[in-house]
């Protein structure tokens, strides 16, 4: 009965620092599926942004999944709207990311969202992406939106978000993680 009281306590004391923020890369490809019909939306909110961490470039990483977008962008049915790497802590408190990409035309980006990730045996990801055509003067004149809310998803996996005609593809890859050991040399015949 003592041992069990000691290993009780011993987990209560370990268990929290099993998801403590630990560093990872976060790597996402938003991809239009051009066989389904485009759904035009609202344009983002002014405030599309608001409480997330803008991804400054000293955050972006190498993407490691360039050969994915290889073969997306050789096949006619799919285009490749953005791609981005990058490194962040995670725990499981959840952090928002803006993310953005092409020329920002009065406070609105050709690609622009938020992903919320909170770790923990898996990752929770809410996202919200907009696509945005601009008129010649730099109005929005039509936007497409990605929502996936309180998606569960495997870390170290390449993860689909389906959306209809848009979707997201996205990685969350340890960097502090150890990698598994080989097997003794007498275990490998």
């Amino acid at each position: 009965m003592r041992l069990l009281r000691t290993l009780s306590l011993l987990l209560a004391v370990l268990a929290p620092s099993a998801f403590a923020d630990s560093l990872y890369q976060v790597e996402m490809i938003l991809v239009r599926q051009n066989a389904e019909p485009v759904i035009n939306s609202r344009a983002a909110p002014e405030n599309w942004d608001s409480g997330a961490v803008h991804l400054g470039s000293d955050k972006m990483s190498p993407p490691r999944l360039s050969n994915i977008v290889d073969k997306l962008s050789a096949d006619s049915s799919y285009t490749v709207v953005a791609h981005k790497a990058w490194e962040q802590n995670l725990g499981d408190q959840p952090v928002k990311v803006a993310i953005t990409d092409g020329q920002e035309q009065f406070g609105q980006f050709p690609v622009e969202g938020v992903l919320n990730l909170q770790l923990g045996r898996f990752t929770d990801i809410d996202a919200d992406f907009w696509i945005n055509q601009f008129d010649s003067n730099g109005s929005v004149i039509a936007s497409e939106h990605l929502a996936q809310k309180d998606v569960r998803t495997k870390n170290n996996q390449l993860n689909y978000l389906d959306g209809g005609h848009l979707a997201l593809l996205i990685k969350i890859t340890s960097l502090t993680a150890k990698p598994p050991s080989a097997p003794p040399p007498d275990m490998q015949d």
